[in-house]
């Protein structure tokens, strides 16, 4: 009878080094996610196991301004309206919690669940006020991972975003958080409105938030370029077509005459695009894609 091999297999060696540098022996978070992409490609992990612990280690790097809502897309109630009014903006937003004002962004008096309605229209009420919860906030440069903590010890569900002089900057609430890790949940009120797709910011002029899933179509349409539409459907498949693989959170692309980062992503897509139009002609696109 032959004695078994002492020797582990491929396999076995790369469980391994995987637990190895889970339990903490590494000093590089690049190291480990390539591990665990090494570990998917042996089956000993799935692809979305390896995308929710990429996601994991991603919340550890972002700060609350990464996700946020920002102040010019949220949707608030302003406490001095007659009900009469809020009612239909808040059957048009679908949200089921609305920071609420005082005549201004930058006084929020509280947040205001949309079911607790319910109960002001069985009462026949038309003041909001009673109803109010107390609203939480937070800086711009707090870390993701420790909002979800305060976020889970509280049972809060949404926080107001101020920077540094005190002023409202955006919203964050903890499914943007737990989107970041596990991907992107969808409800019953998410619309795929082709006007989402496509956000100019604000604060950075000339650069675009852009869905990976936005059509080709719209996107030269908006953008009045030619890109080929035969390569792909969407922009994102462009990218990743480009670089010959899904690309990375973070990552930075110069093609078809435009800047791409990818601000959301995980083991299988790409999720959200920053687009800036290079300074360079259409007929001179750089095609080199450049890693951070």
């Amino acid at each position: 009878m032959s004695e078994p091999d002492p020797r582990p297999s491929g396999l076995s060696q790369t469980f391994k080094r995987l637990t190895d540098r889970l339990f903490g022996r590494t000093d590089e978070k690049e190291e480990l996610i390539e591990q665990l992409r090494e570990a998917q490609a042996h089956s000993v992990i799935d692809a979305d196991a390896v995308s929710m612990m990429e996601g994991v280690l991603q919340v550890a790097d972002l700060a609350v301004r990464d996700l946020m809502i920002p102040r010019g897309q949220m949707d608030v109630l302003d406490i001095n309206e007659p009900l009469d009014t809020l009612l239909p903006q808040v059957i048009e937003a679908a949200h089921s919690r609305f920071p609420v004002t005082d005549g201004s962004k930058d006084n929020i008096i509280g947040i205001l669940l949309a079911k607790d309605l319910l109960r002001v229209l069985a009462n026949d009420e038309k003041d909001i006020r009673g109803l109010l919860r107390p609203a939480v906030f937070v800086p711009e440069s707090k870390r993701l991972n420790v909002l979800l903590r305060d976020f889970r010890n509280n049972r809060n569900h949404i926080a107001i975003v101020v920077d540094e002089y005190g002023g409202v900057a955006g919203l964050i609430t903890i499914e943007d958080v737990l989107e970041q890790i596990v991907g992107d949940i969808e409800d019953e009120h998410d619309t795929d409105e082709e006007e989402d797709n496509i956000l100019a910011l604000d604060h950075a002029p000339g650069q675009f938030r852009v869905r990976a899933l936005t059509p080709l179509e719209q996107f030269n349409e908006f953008f009045e370029c030619q890109l080929d539409l035969e390569a792909a459907d969407t922009i994102g498949g462009l990218v990743t077509d480009h670089l010959g693989r899904v690309p990375h959170r973070d990552e930075l692309v110069k093609a078809f005459g435009f800047e791409f980062e990818v601000q959301r992503a995980d083991a299988r897509m790409a999720h959200v695009l920053l687009v800036r139009r290079l300074e360079v002609p259409e007929s001179e696109p750089s095609h080199e894609p450049e890693g951070r």
